[in-house]
Formats: structure tokens, C-alpha cells, sequence
């Protein structure tokens, strides 16, 4: 098939082929960066938390300090543990698809001006750990000795643990363990880190970079009380829970949006990520369609507009799959020129959701997958009247003159 008569009948229809290029172009961006949306959402509602979700319940309350009432957290503690099917209790900041609650910047160098790094400070007790079902990845969980009480934000410990990934980013290629950390005037030295744990509030950009000190919230500040159970009594024991500190301190506040059953709580934080992400779909779906029909239409169009060009093809001896690949590699040179210039719009849309609504770069290889979708649409829409084209013998194209 010659490409030269091609490119010389659509000079003659400049307006239908640009617009059905820019409405190509125009499908090729929103496809591009709507497939990674979809995907990155996907693939955060799959994040690891690093911890035994189906066994745990949160219980996160507010105003729990022995300045409210004479060893209220002890009571809290053991009124929880002494609930059936409860296996241990722990006591932390926050756990995970709640809310952040100790992020902040820190340095790797003592007399570093800059807080170049930034990441969320998990503040436990002594039970925290073992209760989340965190795995030790090397060096050692933190000694009773090394649990010190909270001043201000972070605990006066003279120990830290990292997320193992977390860690290699921090210290590349070197052994993290001893390295220091500081934060304020606070350096804490790293004894171990963990296999894995995610941050209260993962997004794209930032999954893992979590640390761990030892102490016990309280003194005004939110504690998460975290129940270890069995994944049948989660649901119970949550029930149990709610009743009791209702009993033990009727003043103490539950916050209903970040306590129960650890399961429960991740499928609520990614709530907006499966509506979005079923959102796309249908945004894509919709595209395609509307895409399709432009093409469907003009092809139409063009057929009805050549039938005696057609005619007098046939009657010269072109055959009916010549017809058939005359429209399909028209159509096919339309739609690469909108992929074209999609794939340039594609990187300008992306560039404005990154500074708005902070989604990362687009990956290259999402360019092709979106244009091969494209060739197939275009190729299966034109295939309609290529084939009605193709069909019209050449005695009535040419009577019909």
C-alpha cells in the first residue's frame, strides 16, 4: 500500500483529519496519565503495612494522662488485656491507615543546619512492637531500660529502630546500625530495624519512611491502644473494647474515624482510592467510546463521500481487501498523528498534576501502552465501514454518479 496517494486525499479533508487527530491527541493524554492514576492507586491499596492486620484493634483515644484521673492509663491497659480473646496489648502514637501523627524533619549530621530528611516517628511502649507483629531485621529490639518519657513530642530515649528499606535510603550501602539520627536538640542512636512498617498515612511518595522510639504516649497526647486477638473475634473484642472504656473513664473520647478492627481501618483509608480508581474507569470507558464513534463517523462519512472513487477502484482491479486496507492505513496514519501529539500532551497534563495534586512522574512505558490502545481502537472502529466500503460492487458505485 502506497502512502503517498493517502497523505494526498486527506490534504483535501485538512479539517475532518486534524480534528479527529486532536480528538486522538486528546484521548492519548487523559488515557496516559488516567492508566497511571489507576495503577498507583492500585498498587498503594496493595501496600504492606508490615503488621498482622487481621488480628489487631485500634482503640484510639483522647485525653488519656494521670493528671485526668490517678493511674488511668494502667487501668486502661489492664481492663484491656483482661478482655477475652485478647492475646497482648501495646500502646503507640498511631498504627497504621489512621492519621500521622509524628512526622517531622530530621538530620543525619549533628551540626547539620537543614532538616533534609523527613519521616513519620512511631512512639511505642513496651508491648507495641510485639503486639503489631512487627519482624526484626536485624540488630535488637529495644531494652526496658531504653523506654524513656515523653518530652514534648518525642521521647527522651537514647535509642532508635528504622524500616529496613527506609534504612537503605537513609545510609546507602552502609551498615545502619549506630548510625545516629537527630531531631531538635535529641540524638538517637539506631539499635535494629524492622522488616517492615508503613507509615499512618501512605501516599505514592512516601510508603516506609517510618522510625520507632521508645516510650508511652499520654500526658495530653493521643494514645492508640492496639488489641491483639484472632481475626474471628476482632469484631467482638472491638464491641468489648468501645464498652469498656465507657465503664473505666466515661471522659476519655474514642475517636470513631481511626479506632476498630485493623482490617476495617484499611478499608476506610483507601475508600476515595477505589471510588477514584472506579472513576477512571469509567472516564476511560467513556473516552474510548466517544473516540470510537468520532472515528465510526467519519470513516462513514468518507465512504459515503468516495463511493465513485471506490468504483472506479474496483473497476480497475483493486480488490476488496485493497479497499479494506486503503481506509485502515488512512485511519492508522490519522491516529498516529494524534498519538504524536498526545504523548506530548500527555507529559504537559502530567506536569499539572504533579504541582497540584502531587502525583509523581509519568513513567515513559505508559506512552505505549496508550498508543497501542489507541491503533486498536482506531483499526477496530474503521473496520465497520471499511468493510461496507469495501463491499459495494462496482457497477452500482459507478451508476450512482
Amino acid at each position: 500500500m502506497q502512502i503517498q496517494p493517502i497523505l494526498a486525499a486527506l490534504r483535501h479533508h485538512r479539517t475532518a483529519a486534524f480534528l479527529i487527530g486532536m480528538e486522538i491527541a486528546l484521548a492519548c493524554a487523559i488515557l496516559c496519565n488516567a492508566l497511571f492514576m489507576i495503577t498507583s492507586r492500585l498498587d498503594m491499596m496493595r501496600v504492606d503495612s508490615g503488621v498482622d492486620e487481621s488480628r489487631l484493634v485500634a482503640v484510639w483515644l483522647e485525653g488519656v494522662d494521670d493528671s485526668s484521673a490517678t493511674d488511668l492509663a494502667a487501668r486502661l491497659r489492664a481492663g484491656f488485656a483482661g478482655l477475652a480473646g485478647v492475646d497482648s496489648v501495646g500502646v503507640g502514637n498511631a498504627v497504621p491507615f489512621t492519621q500521622r501523627t509524628g512526622e517531622m524533619g530530621f538530620r543525619l549530621v549533628a551540626d547539620d543546619m537543614h532538616y533534609n530528611q523527613q519521616g513519620h516517628f512511631y512512639v511505642g511502649g513496651p508491648r507495641f512492637a510485639a503486639t503489631l507483629g512487627l519482624k526484626l531485621a536485624s540488630g535488637r529490639w529495644f531494652r526496658p531500660d531504653e523506654y524513656g518519657a515523653i518530652a514534648e513530642f518525642l521521647p527522651r530515649s537514647p535509642s532508635a529502630m528504622v524500616d529496613a528499606a527506609y534504612a537503605k535510603k537513609l545510609w546507602p550501602g552502609q551498615d545502619p546500625l549506630g548510625k545516629m539520627v537527630y531531631s531538635g536538640t535529641d540524638g538517637y542512636r539506631v539499635i535494629g530495624t524492622y522488616a517492615s512498617l508503613v507509615r499512618p498515612d501512605p501516599y505514592p511518595q512516601a510508603q516506609h519512611n517510618t522510625l520507632l522510639l521508645a516510650g508511652t504516649p499520654g500526658n495530653g497526647l493521643a494514645s492508640v491502644y492496639v488489641l491483639r486477638t484472632t481475626p474471628e473475634q476482632a469484631a467482638r473484642v472491638w464491641n468489648d473494647a468501645r464498652a469498656l472504656v465507657t465503664r473505666i473513664a466515661p471522659t476519655v473520647v474514642i475517636d470513631p474515624v481511626h479506632s476498630g478492627p485493623m482490617t476495617d481501618l484499611r478499608r476506610a483509608y483507601f475508600a476515595a482510592d477505589r471510588a477514584m480508581a472506579g472513576l477512571l474507569v469509567g472516564v476511560i470507558v467513556a473516552l474510548l467510546g466517544v473516540t470510537a464513534l468520532g472515528i465510526v463517523g467519519l470513516a462513514s462519512f468518507w465512504v459515503q463521500q468516495r463511493r465513485r472513487q471506490i468504483g472506479v477502484r474496483r473497476a480497475l482491479g483493486a480488490t476488496r481487501r485493497d479497499i479494506l486496507r486503503y481506509f485502515q492505513t488512512e485511519n492508522f496514519l490519522i491516529v498516529s498523528g494524534g498519538i504524536v501529539l498526545g504523548m506530548v500532551l500527555a507529559f504537559g497534563l502530567n506536569l499539572v498534576l504533579m504541582q497540584h495534586y502531587e502525583l509523581p512522574r509519568l513513567p515513559l512505558y505508559y506512552l505505549p501502552i496508550g498508543a497501542l490502545l489507541l491503533w486498536v481502537l482506531g483499526q477496530l472502529a474503521v473496520l465497520g465501514p471499511a468493510l461496507r466500503a469495501a463491499a459495494v460492487p462496482p457497477v452500482v458505485a459507478t451508476r450512482s454518479v
